[in-house]
């Protein structure tokens, strides 16, 4: 992939975001480091790091924030890293990206019915027991 081209969600595929992180890691003869475990542990590390540019900030103070340019590159860029290595996990580990987050999301309809969790934060379980309770089921 070009360098010169501009990347956008509109444009590029998750197939060409999976190989400009291959190819990076190739060039840097990096792979022989990236195995399953340790991405997935650079995973957390990384988002711990995302975390803590959140850290004691109160929910009101968070669209600021995300206003002010020098804390928000550090946002995307700490987002940005984790989303490389999970492509990079994906493919370390042979998975299709969108196959495995196409059948995640089947299986969360499933578990999370928008008739039964919609404006709702309380976990699905309890939901379900109160649903059941209440006699209204799961199809309603």
């Amino acid at each position: 992939m070009p360098d010169a081209v501009p990347l956008s969600d509109n444009t590029t595929t998750t197939g060409d975001l999976k190989r400009l992180v291959q190819e990076f890691v190739d060039e840097r003869d990096w792979g022989k480091y990236h195995n399953a475990k340790d991405v997935a542990l650079a995973i957390n590390v990384e988002a711990g790091e995302l975390l803590e540019l959140f850290e004691w900030v109160r929910e009101h103070e968070i669209p600021a924030l995300l206003q002010d340019p020098d804390k928000r590159r550090r946002v995307g860029e700490e987002l940005a890293d984790i989303i490389i290595l999970c492509l990079n996990l994906s493919s370390v580990a042979g998975f299709d990206v969108a196959e495995t987050v196409g059948r995640k999301m089947e299986k969360n309809r499933a578990k999370y019915p928008a008739h039964l969790v919609r404006g709702n934060y309380r976990k699905y379980t309890e939901l379900r027991a109160e649903a059941r309770k209440e006699g209204r089921g799961q199809g309603e």
